[in-house]
Parts: C-alpha cells; sequence; structure tokens
C-alpha cells in the first residue's frame, strides 16, 4: 500500500470515526420512537449521513484537485503542466463519485423523510415528485446533474482558464444542499443562510488544497515549495472566512450561550471549534518553521505536520455531518408570521428616523464591503509605500461609494425593503444608479495593476495576469459592449418585476440576495461603459457616451410611471403574509415605489453628466499637449514651427513679400 493510499485511508477512517461519535453524542443513532408512525429503519439511519460524508468528503477533493491544478501550481501561458492536467482528470473521477454519492443521498433522504424502508421507496412512485418539488430533493438532484458535468468536462481541460471555470462550478455545487438543511429553518435564516455559505466555500478551499497538497508531497513530485507557499497564504484566509462564518453561524443558530453547553447540538459545535483552534496552531508553525525547511529541500517536517492536519480536517467533515443530523435546541421565538418571513419581528411604522436607526445586519454585503475596502486602501498604501501616487480623489470616491452600499444593505432600509415596496425601490435605485458610480470612478482595475506583481515564473499566472485575461477574454468583450451592457441594465428592470420573478425572490433570503447583487453588477457595467476609467476592451467617443447616457435614463421614468399606472400590486401573495397593519395600502406604496423610480434618476444623471464633462475636458488638455510636444519635436528637427499649417501660411507670407520687394 503506497503512503498516497494510507493517506486517503486514514482521512476516511477519521472522518467515519468523528460521524460514528458525533451520531451518537447527538443521539441520532438512538430516535425517540412514537408507536403508530412509521419508521424509515436502521439502514437509513447509518445509509444517509455515510452517504452524506461521501458526497461531501468527494466534493471537497473534487474542489482541492481544480484548485491545485489552478492556482497552486505554475502553469505555462495559459496552459497547465502535466501535474496538473494529471490533478484535473482525478478531479473528473472524484465528481463521478460526488455524483453518485448525492443520488444515494437522494434516496435515503426521500426514505428519511417518508419514513419508509428504501425498499419502499425505490418501489413507489414518490421519489420523482421529491427530486423535482421538495427544495431538499432538488438541491440533491442539481447535484448528481452539476457533478456528471463537472466529470465529463474535466476530461478535455487543458487550459487554467477552464480548470478555473470549473473550480467555480464545483464550488457552486456545494451550496445547495447545505442551504436548504437546518440553515433554512433557523430564525435568522438570512444570517444563518449567508454564514453557512461562507463556511462551506472556505472550508473546502483550505481542506481540499490541503489534502492534494499532502498527495503531491507524497509523490515526490516538484514544485512543492511553490505550491505550499501559495496554498500558506490563502489557508491564512480560508482561516479567518471559516471562523468568522462559524460565529455568525453559531448566532443565527442558538438563542443563548448556555445552549452550547446544554445540547447535544452545542457541545458538537464545541468539539468542532476546539478542533478548529488545533488547526490554526498548527497553520501558524507551517508558517513559523515548516516553510523555510520546505524551500531549503526538507520536506519531512511538513510532511508530518501537514498529515496529521488533513487527518483532523477529515475528521471535522464527519463533526459536520452529525451536526447536520443533530437538531438545534428550540428557538426561544414568538409565533409570529412575519418573523418567520423576515427573521425578525415586524418593524415599526416606517419614519425617517426608523430608517436611520433600525439597522439590521447582512452579512453576505457586509463582507463585500470590508473585502472592497480592505483591497482598495492595500493597493493605495503599496503603491504609496513605493512611492508612486495615487489619485487621492478616486480614493474619496471609492470609498464613498463603499459607505454608500453599507447604507443600503445595514441600516433601515435594508430592514424595511422586505416590508415596503416603496424602500424596496429606494434601495434597488441606490444599489443600481448611485453605489456603481462612485465604485467605477474609483478605478479599481488600474488601481489592481499597478499595484500587484506581475509572477515570479515567466509565463505563470498571478493575480495580476488573471485580471489581464479577464479583460481580454470574449465573455468580457461581449458583456462589456456598450449595446449588451445597456441593454442588461434596462431589460433586467422590467424582466424582474413584470414577471414573477420578484414574487419568488422576495420568498427566499438567497434571491433576494441575488436581486441585489445584480442590481449593483449590471449598475456597475452599465457606468463602466459610460465613464469608466479603467482600461476595457470598448471605448466610446464621448459625444457617444453622452448620446447614450440621455437614452438609456428616461428607460427608468417609464418603468416608474408603468408601475404608478398599475391597477394591481406586485408579488401580493408576499405583502399579504407579513400582515403589515400601519402605513399606506400595498397598491398605495407600489404608487410611491413607482414615484420614486421615475424621480431618482436625475440626481445620478447629474453626477455622471459632471464626470463625463471633467473626464472630457481633461482628454482634450491630454490631446492638446501631446500635439504640443509632436510639434515641438517636429520643429527641433526642422527647424520650422511644427506645425504644418502654421509653417504653410509663413512661406505663403514670404512669397508675397518677396514679391512686393522685386515689383519695388
Amino acid at each position: 500500500m503506497n503512503r498516497t493510499l494510507r493517506l486517503t485511508v486514514a482521512a476516511v477512517c477519521a472522518a467515519t470515526v468523528a460521524l460514528v461519535i458525533g451520531m451518537v453524542a447527538g443521539g441520532a443513532v438512538t430516535p425517540r420512537f412514537i408507536p403508530g408512525l412509521p419508521d424509515e429503519g436502521t439502514l437509513t439511519r447509518w445509509m444517509l449521513p455515510l452517504s452524506k460524508l461521501v458526497m461531501d468528503f468527494s466534493g471537497v477533493l473534487t474542489v482541492g484537485l481544480l484548485l491545485f491544478a489552478t492556482a497552486l501550481l505554475p502553469s505555462d501561458k495559459g496552459l497547465l503542466g502535466k501535474p496538473a492536467q494529471e490533478y484535473v482528470k482525478a478531479a473528473s473521477w472524484a465528481a463521478l463519485v460526488w455524483a453518485v454519492a448525492a443520488g444515494s443521498t437522494l434516496i435515503f433522504s426521500l426514505s428519511d423523510t417518508l419514513g419508509a424502508p428504501v425498499s419502499e421507496v425505490l418501489a413507489g412512485t414518490e421519489l420523482t415528485s421529491y427530486a423535482s418539488q421538495v427544495p431538499q430533493g432538488i438541491a440533491l438532484t442539481l447535484v448528481v446533474l452539476f457533478g456528471v458535468a463537472i466529470a465529463l468536462f474535466a476530461r478535455g481541460a487543458i487550459t487554467a482558464g477552464s480548470a478555473a471555470g470549473l473550480l467555480v462550478f464545483a464550488l457552486a455545487t456545494l451550496l445547495p444542499p447545505a442551504l436548504t438543511g437546518h440553515s433554512s429553518s433557523s430564525p435568522n435564516h438570512g444570517l444563518a443562510t449567508t454564514s453557512v455559505a461562507f463556511h462551506l466555500l472556505f472550508l473546502a478551499l483550505w481542506v481540499g488544497g490541503l489534502g492534494v497538497l499532502c498527495v503531491h508531497a507524497l509523490g515526490g513530485e516538484r514544485q512543492l515549495d511553490i505550491a505550499a507557499s501559495r496554498f500558506s497564504r490563502m489557508a491564512l484566509w480560508c482561516f479567518i472566512g471559516v471562523g468568522v462564518s462559524g460565529v455568525a453561524s453559531v448566532l443565527a443558530r442558538l438563542s443563548s450561550v448556555g445552549d452550547l453547553f446544554t445540547s447535544a447540538y452545542g457541545l458538537l459545535l464545541l468539539a468542532k471549534t476546539a478542533v478548529f483552534v488545533v488547526l490554526g496552531v498548527i497553520g501558524w508553525r507551517h508558517r513559523q518553521g515548516t516553510l523555510s525547511k520546505l524551500a531549503a529541500g526538507e520536506s519531512r517536517s511538513f510532511l508530518r505536520l501537514a498529515l496529521g492536519e488533513v487527518v483532523l480536517m477529515s475528521a471535522t467533515l464527519g463533526v459536520a455531518v452529525a451536526l447536520s443530523r443533530t437538531a438545534p435546541p428550540p428557538p426561544d421565538v414568538p409565533i409570529d408570521r412575519a418573523f418567520d418571513l423576515l427573521g425578525y419581528l415586524m418593524p415599526p411604522p416606517v419614519s425617517v428616523w426608523n430608517l436611520v436607526a433600525l439597522w439590521w445586519f447582512d452579512l453576505f454585503f457586509a463582507v463585500i464591503a470590508v473585502v472592497l475596502g480592505g483591497l482598495y486602501a492595500a493597493g493605495v498604501v503599496r503603491l504609496r509605500r513605493r512611492g508612486d501616487t495615487w489619485p487621492w480623489g478616486r480614493t474619496v470616491l471609492w470609498f464613498a461609494g463603499v459607505v454608500v452600499l453599507l447604507l443600503a444593505t445595514q441600516s433601515g432600509i435594508a430592514r424595511y425593503a422586505p416590508v415596503l415596496f416603496s424602500v424596496h425601490m429606494t434601495e434597488h435605485m441606490i444599489l443600481s444608479m448611485l453605489v456603481p458610480i462612485f465604485l467605477v470612478l474609483g478605478a479599481p482595475v488600474t488601481l489592481a495593476l499597478r499595484a500587484l506583481k506581475p509572477a515570479a515564473r515567466r509565463g505563470d499566472r498571478g493575480p495580476r495576469e488573471w485580471i489581464t485575461v479577464i479583460l481580454h477574454s470574449r465573455v468580457m468583450k461581449v458583456v462589456a459592449h456598450p449595446a449588451i451592457a445597456t441593454a442588461i441594465f434596462i431589460s433586467s428592470t422590467y424582466a424582474l418585476y413584470f414577471t414573477p420573478l420578484f414574487a419568488s425572490a422576495m420568498e427566499e433570503h438567497l434571491g433576494h440576495i441575488a436581486m441585489s447583487l445584480h442590481f449593483l453588477l449590471s449598475g456597475c457595467l452599465f457606468f463602466y461603459v459610460i465613464i469608466g476609467v479603467d482600461p476595457g476592451p470598448h471605448r466610446l467617443p464621448y459625444v457617444a457616451r453622452l448620446v447614450l447616457l440621455l437614452v438609456t435614463m428616461p428607460f427608468h421614468a417609464f418603468f416608474g410611471v408603468a408601475l404608478m399606472s398599475m391597477g394591481t400590486v406586485i408579488a401580493s401573495e408576499w405583502y399579504d403574509q407579513l400582515g403589515r397593519t400601519w402605513g399606506a395600502s400595498s397598491l398605495a406604496d407600489q404608487v410611491t415605489g413607482g414615484g420614486i423610480a421615475w424621480s431618482f434618476g436625475e440626481v445620478p444623471t447629474l453626477i455622471v453628466l459632471l464626470a463625463l464633462a471633467i473626464q472630457w475636458w481633461r482628454d482634450d488638455n491630454r490631446r492638446a499637449l501631446r500635439a504640443d510636444r509632436r510639434a515641438d519635436a517636429v520643429a527641433a528637427k526642422t527647424g520650422g514651427s511644427g506645425d504644418a499649417e502654421l509653417d504653410a501660411y509663413n512661406d505663403y507670407l514670404a512669397k508675397i513679400n518677396k514679391r512686393d520687394a522685386a515689383a519695388e
């Protein structure tokens, strides 16, 4: 048995043992039977968590293999090296196991839901309905389909770009099952859903990357020091992400600190936290000692520590599956329909003070704002330390956009947006027509290209090279085309509100996040075409930009007029369920929202016109200066003025003077 196989067996055994201990401690092995109620049987009670464990394990392994091939191993001008191609092919097999395990989990989940043995489930017709109509079944079906797709496409992936696309696809495939579990039924389901998503993504990158790094080290492959150094930098951020999202997840599920010590769910969380702390200590030891030894050619100390870390991480996966089979303590929350839908009680009547004072924490956009602000500040600091300058105006504009983003997504606007259509429309307008203007004028891509260093190895791709590749990609050329960007900016608003999409998005926290994120991205794309400072595939003349702006903005006014003219309430089922007893009726509030959409565009248009005027004036000055420099260069060579028209006119006057002199 080779060392790689021994590592795999040790990891699987650690995860299985942790799963069994967690299930016994959590009481999932010995449920309380009630006479007269159906029983799914011992086979389902054990095979369901084991199937989930195999599904999670193979999913994390798929992510790790693709991550290693894409980002940790050097590439050669966009082409994967031979070891990287082997890891992508291994990811194909791991994804296939992932899909099979998800199919097995689907069957046993239905058995657990119906309380019927597997034989009855397979003999009946409920499996099709469960896979296509129930959220948990739909999530597992998506994993089956996406896993098969990853397995097929990974067979022919030979470029870093294709492997990176498969990595993003694999990370997205991890999310559906986790987001339909305990998180969807937590009191603060918005915070729970977002924290689970972040937790799972960071954990998959961390665990999967380290596991494949150990396999790479055991195989005696070259470039181990490069891969380990890159992984160490990424692992630090993964550690922080896992810790922050884990704390947020605990806050969303437990009503008090005492639940950590008085419930089986809390005790399993404490065990998982203890393993997490140990992993942090191991990572610190890696950064302090073993990485320098590895760079010097001594890999034994790194391997010993890393192998133990992989076994501990595998045990964490087992504890996580046991947690999914353990019910959290019942929350002490009021029986209220609005609380069930929103995650908080119905707020008091809306007022300016309540919009300012009643803040509501949204983890997703809080992380977005922190990342945007932190990366930009780091880029500016790096330029300053290097002795380069960066315009302070761009910095001010960027952080103004970040602040406005926080106000729109964390203040009372975020709390009232699901309750009142008028407040929702205000948030929509801010995210799509105000925040993007400031962010685009901050020129983040230009800052990144100046602050980031080129890849250490010639032909390899670091962050700077990936940004350049994305800027010159076919997708970017299509999406950033002025016609396409404008069409997305205009049509998406009409498609969202005049179809059932809006009602569906309001009923799910993920739908609300997707909707708000689309507002922000579509606005950034449109204003990038109009007033973008960063390099792009299409650069319009200033006259064309001005015409495009003046043609586009009236469509939002038309949209507002259409809302004000409607006689029915959009997403009436959602607003009726909330049971709001104060304020105007839903239809009257919708008319107010239409008025906001109709009138809001004036301020952004004025800001954009001012920015266009300044950019146009500066561009003319630059052109004039370039023309003067060329003229001076020509004058220095020929002895003339450097201006062809002026020289011709002077020659004409000289001829006239000569002719007059001859006549006299």
